[in-house]
C-alpha cells in the first residue's frame, strides 16, 4: 500500500470569510499592536529606571509589561503581512515553535498572576515577614518549579502535535498556530492530543486561578475581621482583581469557543482566540498606569521630559 505523505507546510487563513474585507482587519490590529508595545515599553522602562519603585509588586508589573511585549511579538507582525499580501505559508516546524513560544509565554503570564495574588495576601494577612516571603531566593524557589511545569506541559502537548500526520487539508483557519486549530487538520486519532491539551489547561491556568481565588478568600475574610482599617489594603487588590478578569474572561471566550464550534462562525473563533493573546497586552499596562499612583507618577514626568 502507498504511504500517504503528511503535509509540511501549511496555510494560515483566518478570517478568510471576509474576503476583499480583510486587508481593512490590519489598521486596527496594526494600532493594538503598536499600543501594546508603546504602553509597555513605557511601563518597563519607568520601573526599572526609578529604584523608588523596585517594590515587589512594581517588579512583577514589570515582570508582565515583558510578557505583553513578547507575546504579539510572535504572530502579529505574520499576521499583519498577511492581512496586504498572500504571505501566508509557514511550515510545520516553524508552526510547532511559533505554538510552544505562544503557549509557553501565556503560561508564564498566567504564574506572574499567580504569584500577583500571592503578594497581595502576604502584605496584607501577613505584612511582619512581606519583605521575608518577597525576598529573590524564596521568590526563585516558589518560580522555578512553576516555570519547569510550564515548560514540560507545552513540550509534550506540542510534540505530540508534531507526531500527528497532517493528509487532508493544510489549510488552518486562524492567524497563528493555535494548538487545537492545527490538531483538527490531523486525519489519525486525536484523543491523545485533546487529553494532554485539556490537562495543560487545568494544571497551568485553572489551577493557578484557584490558588489566586483561594488567596483572595483568606485576604477578604482577615479585611472584614480588622474592621476599617483594612479597607484602605482592599484598594491595592483592585489592580490585580481587574488584570485577572480581564485575562480570564478572554481566556474563557477562547477556549469555549473551540468547544462549541459548531454553534460559531469561524471568523468569531479567530477573533476571541486572537484577543486572548492581544487584549490584555494593550490594557494591562494602561490598568497599571491608572491604579498605581506612583507608576502614574513617573510615566507622567518621562512623558513631560
Amino acid at each position: 500500500m502507498e504511504n500517504i505523505s503528511s503535509h509540511q507546510l501549511f496555510i494560515l487563513n483566518g478570517f478568510n470569510e471576509l474576503g476583499v474585507l480583510r486587508p481593512i482587519l490590519f489598521l486596527p490590529f496594526f494600532l493594538m499592536f503598536v499600543l501594546s508595545l508603546v504602553a509597555n515599553s513605557l511601563l518597563l522602562y519607568v520601573v526599572i529606571s526609578h529604584r523608588s519603585l523596585h517594590s515587589p509588586m512594581n517588579i512583577l508589573m514589570a515582570g508582565m509589561a515583558g510578557v505583553d511585549i513578547s507575546l504579539p511579538l510572535f504572530f502579529v507582525p505574520n499576521m499583519l503581512l498577511s492581512f496586504l499580501s498572500d504571505w501566508k505559508g509557514i511550515s510545520l516546524i516553524g508552526c510547532l515553535v511559533q505554538m510552544h513560544f505562544i503557549h509557553f509565554t501565556g503560561a508564564f503570564q498566567s504564574t506572574l498572576l499567580l504569584w500577583m495574588g500571592l503578594d497581595r495576601y502576604y502584605a496584607i494577612c501577613t505584612p511582619l515577614y512581606y519583605h521575608e516571603c518577597m525576598a529573590l531566593p524564596r521568590f526563585l524557589k516558589f518560580v522555578i518549579p512553576l516555570v519547569i511545569r510550564n515548560f514540560l506541559l507545552n513540550t509534550v502537548m506540542v510534540a505530540l502535535a508534531g507526531r500527528l500526520s497532517f493528509c487532508a487539508t493544510n489549510v488552518i483557519n486562524h492567524c497563528f498556530c493555535e494548538h487545537m486549530a492545527l490538531v483538527q487538520l490531523a486525519c489519525g486519532s486525536t484523543a491523545v492530543n485533546n487529553l494532554v491539551g485539556l490537562l495543560t489547561v487545568f494544571l497551568i491556568p485553572v489551577a493557578d486561578f484557584i490558588f489566586i481565588t483561594a488567596s483572595y478568600v483568606v485576604i477578604f475574610s482577615s479585611v472584614l475581621r480588622s474592621g476599617r482599617s483594612g479597607v484602605k489594603a482592599i484598594h491595592t487588590c483592585v489592580t490585580h482583581i481587574v488584570v485577572i478578569t480581564i485575562s480570564l474572561t478572554t481566556a474563557l471566550l477562547a477556549f469555549l469557543s473551540y468547544r462549541i464550534r459548531n454553534l460559531l462562525p469561524a471568523a468569531v473563533r479567530v477573533f476571541f482566540s486572537t484577543m486572548y493573546l492581544l487584549f490584555p497586552s494593550c490594557f494591562n499596562p494602561i490598568i497599571y498606569g491608572i491604579r498605581s499612583t506612583e507608576i502614574r507618577e513617573q510615566i507622567l514626568k518621562t512623558l513631560s521630559c
